[in-house]
């Protein structure tokens, strides 16, 4: 999933202090860019599984879905808000308390079993991970020294691509690889029993996933984590009115928010239902506990395409950069919607690839030449990763025209990012750049 960068009460960035190590406090918060990764992923393997036993339309499976996005919009001005009141430190251990208190209430739903209850805890697992993002995304940016500020932050979001590539076999093997839904054939009906017995397998990895999130609360707790230098007054003062009119006169910013809210509906979409597609008996035929373990390919190349895609922006420009990604993902998602077997799984993989490189290289694009403006600008850009939410349209259309069919809607996704790319992203009234402020 793609990491946010709050601007609301974002931390200053400030001069090193001689003697003060970073390592520790850095390794320590990239286990939390792991964990919100691999969490949400399981998603991608829990939404099959769910859809077994309950059994759900391709509507209400993304739903599921959809109601974790929805948490990215309401629960990201409250988390800044309570960090402005309490710190980062304390924010992130009460992130990862809500996270576990959700775990929880995820075993309490696969104990009754109930579609309503589990809806309402994935809600809450995932406003503990946007509180945790709020928080943690700034920090990373302004521990240790400025000028290696990007290096950090892409050093972090690997690891919270390893997460999510790893996040597929934890849940093909404890969720998918336990239940009869999981391995049985496709098209093999279940009994009452065999989905009750189903959705109690779903108590033992989130009792692990609430055991880890409480230990790392522990953990950051008691960890000596440096202090971050808060925003002045009078800079929180600027921010508490409307939305200044000034942003809209930034074409790149303008057409940035509904790219990142564009690109949110075609990753979401791919990953969710990638399992139930690739289960198919003209896809690949497999079982939901092997498609989960293929699903790993596909978040496995997208951590594969950042690290590729941070070296060659080194030399090519980043809209040239994104505009090939988004014709390779155009291509591959026609050949998912057209092909037959093996090579419309393959393609299916290979999108995860071209998508790598779009959410931070459309959001550095989207914030290019806003000077002042830029942390305004990059909370409208946050506001717009709820764009996850509106997988549920996909849902609607697999149900209605084809499961298959429904990939039609991604293949638009990539090209509204190549328009964005070749014009949607050319700066206009680019302002001077901001110059980092050294802490008093």
């Amino acid at each position: 999933m793609p990491p946010v960068v709050s601007s609301a009460d974002a931390p200053v960035a400030h001069t090193p202090q001689a003697g003060v190590r970073y390592g520790p406090a850095l390794a320590l918060l990239a286990s939390l860019f792991f964990m919100w990764g691999f969490i949400t992923v399981i998603n991608n393997t829990l939404l099959p599984h769910l859809r077994s036993v309950f059994e759900l339309s391709y509507t209400q499976t993304t739903l599921i879905e959809s109601v974790w996005f929805i948490a990215y919009f309401f629960a990201s001005i409250p988390s800044a808000k309570l960090i402005e009141k309490i710190g980062y430190q304390k924010s992130l251990v009460i992130g990862l308390l809500i996270m576990a208190a959700g775990a929880v209430g995820m075993m309490a739903a696969a104990s009754i079993p109930s579609y309503g209850v589990t809806l309402v805890m994935l809600f809450v697992i995932a406003s503990g991970i946007t509180l945790l993002q709020v928080a943690a995304n700034p920090y990373v940016a302004v521990v240790g020294k400025p000028e290696t500020a990007s290096s950090r932050l892409n050093l972090v979001q690997a690891l919270n691509s390893m997460g999510t590539m790893l996040a597929p076999m934890f849940g093909a093997y404890l969720i998918l690889g336990r239940s009869k839904s999981g391995t049985a054939a496709a098209g093999t009906v279940l009994s009452e029993a065999d989905r009750l017995a189903d959705a109690h397998s779903v108590i033992l990895p989130y009792a692990l996933v609430a055991v880890v999130l409480v230990i790392l609360a522990v953990v950051i707790a008691k960890f000596p984590l440096p202090a971050m230098k808060s925003a002045s007054p009078a800079d929180k003062a600027k921010r508490s009115g409307l939305i200044n009119p000034e942003l809209f006169k930034h074409r790149n910013l303008v057409f940035g928010i509904p790219a990142i809210f564009i690109y949110l509906i075609a990753e979401i979409g791919v990953a969710n239902l990638f399992v139930n597609f690739v289960s198919q008996p003209d896809i690949a035929n497999l079982t939901h506990e092997q498609a989960g373990k293929y699903l790993s390919f596909l978040w496995g190349g997208m951590m594969v395409g950042r690290f590729a895609g941070s070296a060659i922006m080194q030399r090519f420009d980043a809209g040239k950069v994104l505009a090939f990604f988004s014709v390779g993902a155009f291509a591959v998602m026609m050949i998912t919607v057209f092909a037959h077997g093996p090579v419309a799984m393959w393609s299916l993989i290979l999108v995860g690839l071209f998508h790598s490189i779009m959410f931070p290289t459309i959001f550095t694009l989207g914030i290019k030449g806003l000077g002042p403006l830029t942390e305004e600008a990059s909370g409208l850009l946050v506001m717009a990763i709820a764009g996850g939410a509106l997988v549920v349209v996909q849902g609607w259309l697999a149900d209605t025209y084809g499961l298959q069919t429904s990939f039609l809607l991604t293949a638009i996704c990539e090209l509204y990012v190549l328009f964005y790319a070749l014009w949607g992203s050319k700066t206009t009234h680019a302002e001077p750049d901001l110059v980092p402020e050294a802490a008093g």
